[in-house]
């Protein structure tokens, strides 16, 4: 009898599982999503972000070069160069001169190319190009090729994104103003619930326990229900669409879960302090700023977290109670649907929007995950 108390339950090994598949289902869309932001179009196209750190094999539209630059040798014309470039990279394992038939030929053949012309590629990529009568046009002529290319990482996603002129593309403007609409948006709510909180737990009024069963009630309330009315209320007192409107918004959907979490919390701590400190003289001010919330920090860095995640991804919200149409209040994810609808084949593109996105919340998570828990379990022992 005297072992069962420290004996491990025989489902143990089935909670390390659980655990370690729920970490991986976070982690892997994550992880690929970050890989992704740094890899080309090409690459995204032919091949998983698992295999971003192996050699591809992909098919590639290259052209040679411009009629500019061709040269005279004998009777012939001749336009010579690297078909991937000033830099060779890759290696051509079948190429062709046609849409329908891009490995017609092997490295080292030589493919007709119309009016007596010619082209010889090779598995590097340098070409030769001749013919007998001179070569016109802007561009030169297009070569389908089959190529192995090696693992290829680059800045510029976030450089498109992030600081591109264009006003549809950029992420820079949409990234501040999703931080002028979520920095109130926290602060507000923890600041009102927590007075609040203080009231609900160690003041005596009539009507406490009225107003606590309606804050929880208050809980189970869909937002949605709430919008259209509240948007013609703010129409309808002057306040119209704007980061105002927006801001008392989000407080008044976010102050039921704060106060219901700040009280709960605030009721679990020692009683005799409070006692004591009114006992010195100590008015229910000093109480609260003093002693309350300094204790009370857990619980205001978990609702903290919550509301900075809600109002930080959300769109809902935003889309009714932000003027977009000329994109001076756009939020970062109205910005990536606009994205999904002009740049919908970019998935380079919109793999970086999307960690740009996720990366700020990311990080307030894991400065903040310890108070999470300890927040979450306000109330809960005594």
């Amino acid at each position: 009898m005297s072992s069962i108390a420290g004996k491990k339950s025989g489902l143990t090994w089935a909670v390390h599982i659980s655990v370690v598949v729920l970490v991986a289902l976070w982690l892997f869309p994550t992880v690929g999503l970050f890989i992704s932001s740094f890899r080309t179009a090409d690459q995204i196209s032919t091949s998983g972000w698992w295999n971003a750190l192996f050699t591809q094999e992909q098919n590639l539209v290259l052209r040679t070069g411009d009629p500019s630059t061709q040269t005279r040798d004998g009777d012939l014309y001749v336009i010579e160069g690297n078909l991937f470039g000033q830099a060779a990279a890759g290696s051509i394992s079948a190429w062709g001169v046609s849409s329908r038939a891009i490995a017609d030929y092997a490295p080292g053949d030589t493919a007709p190319m119309g009016d007596g012309a010619e082209i010889t590629v090779q598995a590097d990529g340098e070409y030769r190009l001749q013919g007998p009568a001179e070569f016109s046009g802007s561009r030169g002529p297009r070569v389908f090729a089959t190529a192995s290319a090696p693992p290829e990482f680059t800045v510029g996603n976030y450089d498109q994104v992030l600081f591109s002129g264009s006003t549809t593309d950029s992420m820079a403007r949409a990234f501040f103003n999703t931080l002028t609409v979520t920095i109130p948006a926290t602060v507000i709510p923890i600041v009102i619930a927590a007075f609040a909180a203080y009231a609900l737990a160690w003041m005596r009024f009539p009507g406490r326990a009225l107003l606590i069963a309606a804050i929880v009630a208050l809980l189970v309330v869909p937002l949605q229900l709430a919008l259209i009315p509240l948007l013609r209320l703010h129409l309808g007192i002057g306040i119209g669409k704007g980061y105002l409107g927006v801001w008392l918004a989000h407080t008044g959907f976010g102050l039921p879960l704060a106060i219901y979490l700040l009280r709960n919390y605030m009721v679990g701590l020692p009683r005799d302090i409070i006692e004591n400190a009114k006992v010195d003289g100590a008015t229910d001010f000093q109480i609260f700023t003093r002693i309350i919330l300094p204790l009370s920090f857990p619980a205001l860095a978990s609702f903290a977290i919550f509301q900075f995640l809600w109002t930080w991804n959300d769109l809902l919200v935003a889309r009714v109670f932000l003027i977009d149409a000329t994109g001076e209040t756009t939020v970062m994810t109205n910005q990536i649907v606009e994205l999904l609808g002009t740049r919908g084949g970019n998935w380079e593109i919109l793999a970086t929007a999307a960690f740009v996105s996720i990366a700020v919340p990311l990080l307030v998570f894991f400065l903040m995950q310890r108070y999470l828990v300890r927040g979450l379990l306000a109330g809960s022992v005594k």
